[in-house]
């Protein structure tokens, strides 16, 4: 019965299929017979197969499970899987450090300008804090949002541009347009894992393309392009996640040129680019929003409880993303988070809350580069900007056996190879310079080196 179950489970029997015949089942399992009839009749009072006169038992359509996303792939250690990161850093204690997370500590934020921008609500009109949203989301942050692309040398008009309920929503919502399940999709190698956590939701097939200071590998690039013909590939441009590396202009024409050769979409999550002291280039912005799909949010500079996104792209595509965001959200973002996005956007605070973010995180950088090397643990490279330092750990340790020694002390923290679609960055980690202040983290970073010992 447990094998049966596992099998549905995995999606080796799916709904309709027919289970083997008792007597070869009993064979490969060697028992007997009699022992799988009775399996069999169990399962089907349980209702998971059903029987059919003179044909044999089937798995029942009404009781096949939901995809098991982590049962997806074959299974890992917990520290190097995306998913188990994720729920191990939304859940973990307000007050646990969170060094392997993505995001600010609380004090980090500008909750001054969010009350400010909260307490407005209560003077605005009822339909705001009772009815859905519109379609396209805002027309309010939608303005505010063309006049920053067109900072980025980014020409759109308003029929190019639609909010979302949050830059993943974004990302989910052209992957359900343009990806079926089996398509091939190309990421960084290491990148975000979420890219990876969502592809795998999509039933993607992912590969990977090693990422440079300068941007990804641009011969493998086209090498994979050539082979592999992907459908769609997702990137950071500015302070890539997890490296901090920046795209170079040479890189950026020779992506664009082999994806324009090859039909190649771009999503280009533009999610950290507030933080870059100075523009970096832009793949939509060379690109003209024909071939390259913008997205971003305000997650990692506002607010990640205030939640929206937006998607830049083309103007028929951006008609259609609307209609399948209407299938699934019925409506656009929540029209009391984009009220308060635009609030904040539109004084001057965001601009010095910024400006004061950059040197903060400015001195995080240098500060905890100096402490991890005094542990043997040496950044990838210096980035411009951003709260995130890629590090090799010292003596080539392993990141996993580093990782689950620090969870012993409830601290998590990202290893390398939950970043790898190859799996080759096992003596890497990801920290993140903003969540380090805490004393405890630099104690059990030192009992978790120590404890992980040397590969």
């Amino acid at each position: 019965m447990s094998a049966i179950r596992a099998k549905v489970a995995g999606r080796a029997l799916g709904a309709g299929d027919r289970l083997p015949s008792i007597r070869s089942l009993a064979a490969t399992m060697r028992v007997s017979p009699s022992t799988i009839v009775e399996a069999y009749d169990r399962l089907a009072a349980e209702g998971l197969i059903r029987a059919r006169r003179g044909s044999g038992f089937y798995v029942s359509p009404a009781t096949m499970p939901p995809l098991a996303l982590t049962e997806a792939e074959p299974r890992r250690d917990r520290e190097v899987d995306p998913f188990w990161v994720s729920r191990q850093s939304l859940d973990a204690d307000a007050v646990a450090p969170k060094p392997g997370c993505g995001w600010l500590p609380p004090e980090w934020m500008p909750e001054a300008a969010l009350r400010r921008a909260i307490r407005a609500l209560a003077r605005a009109d009822e339909s705001l804090l009772t009815d859905y949203g519109s379609t396209r989301g805002s027309p309010a942050l939608r303005r505010l949002l063309l006049a920053r692309l067109a900072e980025d040398a980014i020409e759109a008009s308003v029929d190019q541009l639609m909010l979302t309920g949050s830059g993943t929503q974004g990302t989910d919502l052209v992957c359900r347009f343009l990806l079926r399940p089996g398509d091939t999709v190309l990421v960084d190698d290491p990148c975000y894992f979420n890219f990876r956590a969502l592809l795998r939701a999509h039933q993607a097939r992912i590969v990977g393309v090693p990422y440079t200071s300068s941007g990804p590998d641009v011969a493998s690039f086209e090498q994979v392009l050539a082979s592999e013909r992907p459908r769609l590939y997702i990137t950071n441009s500015a302070l890539h996640n997890p490296t901090g590396a920046t795209l170079s202009l040479p890189t950026a024409h020779r992506l664009l040129t082999a994806a324009t050769a090859h039909d190649l979409t771009i999503i280009e999550d533009d999610i950290f680019g507030d933080f870059e002291p100075e523009r970096s280039p832009r793949l939509a912005a060379l690109d003209g929003l024909n071939r390259v799909i913008r997205t971003g949010s305000f997650s990692k500079t506002l607010s990640a409880s205030v939640r929206c996104g937006y998607i830049a792209g083309r103007a028929d595509w951006i008609e259609q993303l609307v209609d399948l965001q209407v299938a699934t959200s019925f409506g656009g973002p929540s029209p009391v988070a984009t009220e308060v996005i635009a609030t904040v956007l539109v004084g001057g605070s965001y601009r010095k809350h910024m400006d004061e973010l950059r040197q903060k995180l400015m001195r995080a950088r240098r500060d905890v580069a100096r402490k991890l090397q005094a542990l043997g643990i040496e950044p990838w490279l210096m980035p411009r900007g951003g709260f995130f330092l890629w590090c090799r750990l010292r003596d080539s340790q392993d990141a996993t056996a580093v990782a689950r020694a620090a969870l012993e002390a409830d601290v998590v923290l990202a290893p390398g190879n939950v970043f790898s679609v190859s799996q080759t960055a096992s003596h890497f980690m990801r920290f993140n310079v903003a969540q380090m202040s805490d004393p405890r983290v630099w104690d059990v970073m030192r009992r978790a080196l120590k404890a992980g010992g040397a590969a």
